[in-house]
């Protein structure tokens, strides 16, 4: 995902002299399915063939150990070169014309286009295009919506209608200045965390934290240069320094808490102040508890703040993790065991087994989890570590009714207030509603969109 924008501007700009072709090779059961990596491939606007190497074949032929791989091939189909994990376009890109520049010398590129067409999907005609985080303020009546495909956020009441659009749909062309909502705001929306009329959204395409003035109906980026970090720092002046695929938000007295999914680390910001920091993870891609600084975290997706502790979907871990905030604050795990270790089960504490996880919402004395990959919600107990199902057959599917008899479909993104939890039901393209007194869950609708 994260070395896909730097791709695709290799695509657009070498389109007569570049193939681009990729090879997916799942780590979790659910990756494996081509329905579901067709779904990813339309999500994220994948623009070239993709393969589905889902018993390693293709991988193991070339030898591969990480994800991501480059392979450079040739006009003769002669392997010249690898690269593993992320780059520069910068760098690569003058590779790439160095290497065009001696093919077409010796008059050995074809400059056909690939016959390949990308599946067409009718997103202006869904209310809804893969939202990845919902937020909820219910002193005010208000849900917020991270319609993240169509690059806005909807603000709309508990029962769905919809009292604003912060975005038009277009992505966001980076700017400091001041924007209205009807600009392209956004480039890939995700976790929101509200203050009063002030909400602040994880924009992840444009890597920044965009702050929205809900009185003004002005949005402003405030943390993140609009560019993404290839490497990790120490952080500082919030607007002077690049960020890594932001993905959710909690806040707490003046200071917001990041999921710093590209960087495998949970970060913080001072608002006054105006800095960043990492909060938790030394940035290397583990489970390890420990201090914060030498704790090690595994794309948190997913993040909720409740009275002194961070709760993070930990998800390349399939993990439900804490953060302690004050001086010598530790990283605790509360379910999961390692990289490669996932399932879907019930129990106390690292017994249960998630697959992929994304989302958390803190309520009273419990966590809520989208247990993405298994198409479940599930809830912890913080008093005895006892996890359940909350609803959800583990079935993928988009089905109503009964709670442990409904279906979702990748669920990223939760919110709960009273007796309400809100699911940002992502591949559903919609927002399901549980009902924890029914045990129910319903789909909203959205009204006067």
């Amino acid at each position: 995902m994260h070395i896909l924008p730097q791709l695709r501007k290799l695509e657009e700009k070498y389109r007569e002299k570049l193939a681009v072709v990729g090879i997916h090779s799942a780590k979790f059961d659910g990756e494996k399915l081509t329905a579901n990596i067709a779904e990813s491939v339309a999500r994220y606007n994948v623009r070239h063939p993709v393969v589905n190497d889902a018993n390693f074949a293709i991988w193991k032929h070339y030898g591969v150990k990480a994800w991501p791989t480059l392979m450079f091939v040739d006009p003769e189909g002669k392997v010249i070169g690898r690269h593993e994990g992320e780059f520069s376009f910068n760098d690569l890109d003058r590779v790439i014309q160095r290497m065009i520049g001696e093919y077409e010398t010796e008059g050995m590129l074809n400059t056909d286009l690939l016959p390949f067409q990308q599946r067409a999907i009718a997103e202006d005609l869904r209310p809804l295009s893969y939202p990845g985080k919902i937020e909820v303020d219910a002193e005010a009546n208000r849900l917020f919506i991270a319609d993240s495909n169509h690059h806005r956020v909807l603000v709309t009441s508990l029962d769905g209608e919809v009292e604003m659009i912060i975005g038009n749909g277009e992505v966001d062309d980076f700017t400091f200045a001041e924007q209205g909502f009807r600009q392209g705001v956004f480039d890939n929306p995700q976790g929101m965390a509200v203050d009063g009329d002030t909400l602040f959204v994880a924009d992840a395409g444009s890597h920044t934290i965009k702050r929205v003035d809900l009185n003004a109906k002005t949005v402003t980026a405030i943390a993140g240069n609009g560019q993404q970090s290839l490497y990790r720092h120490s952080g500082g002046e919030a607007v002077a320094n690049p960020l890594n695929s932001p993905y959710d938000l909690g806040l707490r007295n003046g200071v917001l808490y990041i999921a710093m999914a590209g960087f495998h680390q949970l970060w913080s910001m001072d608002l006054e102040a105006g800095t960043t920091e990492p909060f938790a993870g030394t940035g290397a891609e583990a489970i390890k508890d420990g201090l914060r600084g030498e704790s090690m975290l595994a794309q948190p997706y997913g993040l909720a703040v409740q009275n002194g502790n961070v709760f993070f979907a930990d998800s390349e871990t399939s993990a439900l993790r804490l953060a302690k905030i004050g001086e010598n604050g530790r990283v605790v795990t509360l379910v999961g065991t390692g990289l490669f270790d996932f399932g879907d089960a019930e129990g106390i504490g690292k017994e249960a087994m998630l697959q992929h996880v994304q989302g958390v919402a803190a309520g009273q004395d419990v966590v809520f989890i989208a247990d993405t990959y298994n198409h479940r919600i599930k809830r912890m107990s913080l008093a005895t570590l006892q996890v359940l199902n909350v609803a959800g057959s583990g079935r993928k599917g988009s089905a109503d009714g009964p709670a442990m008899d409904t279906a979702f479909n990748e669920p990223a993104g939760l919110a709960v207030a009273g007796n309400t939890v809100w699911v940002a039901d992502t591949n559903n393209h919609a927002i399901r509603v549980i009902d924890l007194l029914e045990n129910r869950v319903s789909t909203l609708e959205l009204t006067g969109l």
